[in-house]
Order: structure tokens, then C-alpha cells, then sequence
């Protein structure tokens, strides 16, 4: 049974190897492309849902904060709580139904259809990821005079990127496995070379087989690479805390300047030794 497997698999790759490298090559395209976008919208939402407000503040401006509140959380509630392959199914063929547009570029449909859906789970986890940094960088950076954006910018993203970078991780390693769905509306990802191979030579499972491969071995390779970010974002863990400030003198190393037969010279030789 592994011989005749072995055997199957060969005959596919020795046929079907460069459409299955380019299946491969769209997937990773799409996957990367998909979860850069997504974590700027993310990020996007996060901060604007992060915008304090009072009711000491403009009326406009706490009216704007909340309706953009109400959207951002309508959005992602919407694309959290659908599946993927049907995001792509209505943007694909509902917009032209109800819309008159139409897309011609298979390639945009689908960046697009990740690129929501990642930002919607992004979204939560940089909003989590900005509430989980201490308040107390927040007020620092208030007393110093930065305004909202700078202190985003300059204190919190930076400690958030770090913070969410396994989410971030998971959402691409995500994006890999969940582009698959795309061949809904023909996308030639991975999968679709599967079903195009499987389905013209009739050896399903040696295809499936080769298909799990692949999976396997580009989410392996991601961790590997993500987990090398992770460790280079931590910094180095072999540092040495200062015993000391070198800027300040010792203890008893002070010299006053003082006449002669000041009371403080029996002091001074008491303390150095010169009267035992």
C-alpha cells in the first residue's frame, strides 16, 4: 500500500509539479498579502475603538466616537460570526445582484474577502492588546504633552505589536489553511490545484496526501519563522541590572573644604583611622 502510494504521488509530481508550485506560490501571496492588510485595519479599529471620551467633551465628537463604535462592532461581529466561504460567495455574486458591480480580477475578490475577515479578528485582539498595556503609560505620556495619536504611535502600539505578535502569527497560519475556500469562486490556490488534479486523473487521495504535505510544511515553517520574531522582539535575556549608579559618589568619599582646627577634623581622622 505505501509502494503503490509512493508510486501515485510520483506520477502526480512528476505531471502536475509545477501547477502544484504554483497553487502553492498563490496561496502564500494571498495568505501574506491578506494578513498585512488585515492587521492594519485591525489596528485601525483597535485604536479607534480606544479613543477616550467624557462627558466633559463636545457633544459632536462623543456622538462620533460611539456611531464609529457601533460600526466597527457591527463589522466585526458580522464577519466573526459568518463563515468565510459565504463572505466570498455575497462580495463575489451578491454585490453585482444588488449593486451592478461586477469584479473581473479574481485576485482582488479574494484579498479583499481575507483581508475583512482578518481585520475583523485582528480588530478584538488589538483593542485587548492596547487595554492589557498599564495605565500608567497613558498618563506618562499625557504629562509629558503627547496628545492621543502620539501616544499610540510612540508608547502603546509599539508594546501592543510586541504583546499580540502570537495572534498575529495565528491569524496568518489561519489565512494559509482558510484560503482554500476561495476556490468557491475560482481561485487557483493550493486546494483548487487538489480538486483540478483529483478530479482529472481520478487519485484522490494521493492528491489529498500531497495536499496535507503542503499544508503541514508551510504552517511549520511560518511557526518557525514567527517564533524567531517573537524571541528577537523580546530582546536579549542575558543583561546584568546596575548594582549602581556610577554618577554618584560612595558614601563617605565626600571632601568638605574647611579651616584649620575645625571640630571636624577630629570627625575626619576618627573616620579614617589616623587618631587609633
Amino acid at each position: 500500500m505505501v509502494t503503490t502510494l509512493l508510486s501515485d504521488i510520483g506520477s502526480l509530481w512528476a505531471k502536475y509539479g509545477t501547477v502544484y508550485l504554483t497553487g502553492i506560490a498563490n496561496t502564500l501571496i494571498l495568505a501574506v498579502t491578506a494578513t498585512v492588510i488585515g492587521c492594519i485595519i485591525g489596528f485601525f479599529c483597535g485604536i479607534l475603538q480606544t479613543i477616550p471620551y467624557d462627558a466633559n467633551d463636545n457633544i459632536l465628537k462623543r456622538i462620533l466616537l460611539k456611531l464609529i463604535r457601533i460600526i466597527i462592532r457591527v463589522y466585526v461581529e458580522v464577519f466573526r460570526g459568518t463563515p468565510m466561504i459565504l463572505q466570498a460567495v455575497f462580495i463575489y455574486y451578491g454585490l453585482p445582484y444588488f449593486f451592478g458591480v461586477s469584479f473581473k480580477d479574481i485576485w482582488t475578490v479574494s484579498i479583499i474577502v481575507v483581508s475583512i475577515n482578518t481585520g475583523a479578528y485582528m480588530a478584538e485582539s488589538v483593542r485587548g492588546g492596547i487595554m492589557s498595556i498599564d495605565v500608567g503609560q497613558f498618563e506618562g505620556a499625557k504629562a509629558i504633552g503627547m496628545n492621543h495619536w502620539q501616544t499610540m504611535l510612540y508608547v502603546v502600539l509599539p508594546q501592543t505589536l510586541r504583546n499580540i505578535m502570537p495572534q498575529i502569527g495565528n491569524n496568518y497560519i489561519i489565512n494559509v489553511k482558510d484560503t482554500s475556500v476561495m476556490f468557491i469562486i475560482g481561485f487557483s490556490d493550493f486546494f483548487a490545484v487538489h480538486k483540478m488534479v483529483s478530479g482529472a486523473v481520478f487519485k484522490y487521495f494521493p492528491s489529498a496526501f500531497m495536499e496535507m504535505a503542503g499544508y503541514l510544511c508551510m504552517t511549520l515553517l511560518a511557526s518557525f519563522l514567527l517564533r524567531k520574531v517573537e524571541k528577537k522582539l523580546k530582546g536579549k535575556s542575558n543583561y546584568e541590572l546596575v548594582g549602581e549608579d556610577q554618577l554618584v559618589m560612595a558614601a563617605g568619599t565626600y571632601s568638605y573644604p574647611h579651616d584649620a582646627g575645625s571640630p571636624f577634623d577630629e570627625v575626619n581622622k576618627d573616620y579614617k583611622g589616623e587618631n587609633k
